[in-house]
């Protein structure tokens, strides 16, 4: 490890309801359409030699393969494939029951590795989208969510873990009535749900939710996604990192507005996987969660200034025309009718 790497022990860790550790800070590798596979594949290289052992990543990303050669180093510098926790995810135009296992075993392949720590239902829909598309292009074969369906898909998902071939599965983007419904048929019951979480995206019903049923918040766009694609930015969007309280702790501490994001997450009980291709902004990432923490009063700050703003939409999910990108996410409390 580097001279000025942070030692993975005092990381802190969540316990699952399986009993397993994972590592209470992630590196994401999602490099939206700007940053090059390598780029992204050098930088998980550089996360783990200053003490990461958590990377996310999804088969969509297109990276996989390049990251299977970064791991392969990892080893052969003599890292231990059980140090690491290796998530990845399976998109939406593999939910077919015959797709799931296959679909699995691709990104096995493509990130050599033997099984995988968490494998998560990228988007609860079937719906997909090429690659730079336009935020108001629709799939013509689009549909709503339909438990059922989603049921066929997360029964393959837990025979994946019957197989040996990921030790954890979970959800991303869902909501609390679908997640009710996953609750109450579930054979395995998902040990996380990846979701947006930032200080002005704090989404305290789901996160307690959560919390309840012991399942984990993994926090996506933790400094508010000022990487993400241009089709998903909409002019009420604010930027958390750009807030005058999150800048005035920063400033106390020494620190950037992105560590103090980073330090509120992790002390709020939620695991960010913040993605960086920058040295300096990972390291600083990773000595954020083991300095000193927040103070009860930065806490409650920053519990305020929640302004309910979601960044990633989703609108090109969506299954009809003029249709509005909250259905996708139950506002009222009930799953959106078809």
């Amino acid at each position: 490890m580097m001279a000025d790497a942070v030692d993975p022990a005092l990381v802190p860790h969540r316990r699952l309801s399986t009993g397993a550790l994972l590592p209470a800070i992630g590196i994401g590798t999602f490099g939206s359409d700007h940053v090059p596979h390598e780029a992204v594949a050098e930088a998980i290289e550089y996360a783990a030699a200053v003490g990461y052992r958590h990377f996310d990543c999804a088969s969509v990303y297109g990276n996989e393969r390049h990251l299977g050669r970064s791991f392969e180093r990892m080893f052969q510098n003599g890292l231990k494939r059980e140090e690491l926790w290796v998530t990845s995810k399976l998109w939406n135009d593999k939910h077919g029951e015959p797709e799931v296992i296959a679909s699995c075993e691709q990104s096995l392949a493509d990130l050599r590795l033997d099984y995988l720590d968490l494998y998560l239902v990228h988007w609860p829909f079937p719906n997909h989208h090429p690659p730079h598309c336009d935020v108001n292009e629709r799939n013509p074969n689009a549909v709503p969510y339909i438990h059922e369906n989603y049921m066929r898909t997360w029964r393959k998902m837990e025979e994946l873990v019957d197989r040996g071939l990921v030790r954890h599965v979970g959800t991303s983007n869902m909501t609390i009535p679908k997640m009710k419904l996953l609750l109450r048929d579930a054979r395995i019951r998902p040990a996380a749900n990846e979701m947006e979480l930032h200080p002005h995206f704090q989404q305290p019903e789901f996160f307690t939710y959560l919390r309840e049923n012991r399942i984990e918040p993994i926090g996506y766009s933790p400094l508010g996604s000022p990487g993400r694609p241009e089709r998903d930015r909409t002019p009420e969007d604010s930027s958390p990192i750009e807030d005058p309280v999150i800048r005035e702790i920063a400033e106390r501490l020494g620190s950037h507005p992105a560590a103090v994001c980073i330090q509120w997450a992790v002390q709020r009980g939620q695991t960010p996987i913040p993605f960086s291709t920058n040295h300096r902004n990972i390291l600083a990432n990773l000595q954020s969660v083991v300095g000193e923490p927040l103070t009860a009063d930065d806490m409650r700050a920053i519990a305020e200034i929640d302004r309910n703003c979601r960044l990633i939409k989703g609108q090109v999910f969506l299954w009809k025309d003029n249709q509005s990108w909250e259905d996708l996410w139950d506002l009222n409390g009930e799953i959106t009718p078809p």
